[in-house]
């Protein structure tokens, strides 16, 4: 079995949707490493456990808005049919759906990924503030923006950690007296 994904690969594949953090059925079949129309087929199978919160039908719009965003989803732009798009209720769901051992790994991956980017957003409350009300502020108060991309210098690229320092000098020396 190959590596299990990082977070932060499966954090990329994260968007929000209708007010909602989800991600596309393509990119879970890739994560999954099943086709899509089987994880779909599954799914279809298995309707009843996966009500309109867990996974919904992106519409022609959002769709073109998704593929816009996102590089590489340009195959989805001339696709006939709708991806769905699963929540993370409906991320776990799938693990009952799709039982493979892969598949477990990689849902506790998902869910360990949704559960940092809320943690990310609620320890950052300043952060998502400043995210929110920064197109407001634009040419209004300068150092409102400042103090935003502060905060976000803060976050994304925390100060280093220094090492204590050693006590112990290694390597050769001169012969120590006894």
């Amino acid at each position: 079995m190959r590596a299990i994904i990082s977070i932060v690969v499966i954090t990329e594949r994260i968007f929000e949707i209708r007010g909602q953090k989800v991600m596309i059925d393509s990119d879970l079949a890739v994560l999954y490493e099943v086709p899509t129309k089987a994880l779909n087929q599954a799914v279809k199978r298995n309707l009843a456990r996966f009500p309109e919160d867990f996974m919904f039908q992106l519409t022609p719009i959002e769709r073109d808005e998704l593929v816009t965003k996102c590089d590489r989803l340009t195959n989805l732009k001339h696709s006939s049919v709708m991806p769905h798009v699963f929540t993370e209720s409906g991320v776990a769901m799938l693990s009952s759906v799709l039982n493979s051992e892969r598949a477990a790994l990689i849902n506790i991956q998902i869910i360990r990924a949704f559960v940092r980017l809320r943690r990310m957003l609620t320890e950052h409350d300043a952060l998502r503030l400043a995210i929110e009300g920064l197109e407001r502020r634009v040419g209004r108060n300068e150092r409102d923006i400042q103090m935003a991309l502060k905060v976000m210098q803060q976050v994304f690229f925390p100060p280093e950690q220094k090492l204590p320092p050693k006590t112990q000098k290694m390597g050769f020396g001169p012969p120590q007296k006894k």
